[in-house]
């Protein structure tokens, strides 16, 4: 039989780490890199998605 491995419990500043900057509006935003066309309004579309907490927001150019 194999060695027992104890995992240790996160602390919680590891597991709310990055999240207090993005509840204050500090996000880390990223280009998704998928291109999309609005057909309504005949503009591309750029989708932004925050690396920290997932929030995505999209850009008309």
């Amino acid at each position: 039989m194999g060695d027992v491995v104890q995992f240790k419990k996160k602390s919680p500043s590891e597991v709310h780490k990055g999240k207090t900057l993005c509840r204050h509006g500090f996000h880390k935003w990223i280009v998704k890199k998928d291109k999309q066309f609005d057909v309504k309004h005949g503009k591309l579309v750029t989708l932004y998605r925050c690396e920290r907490c997932g929030k995505e927001k999209t850009e008309l150019h």
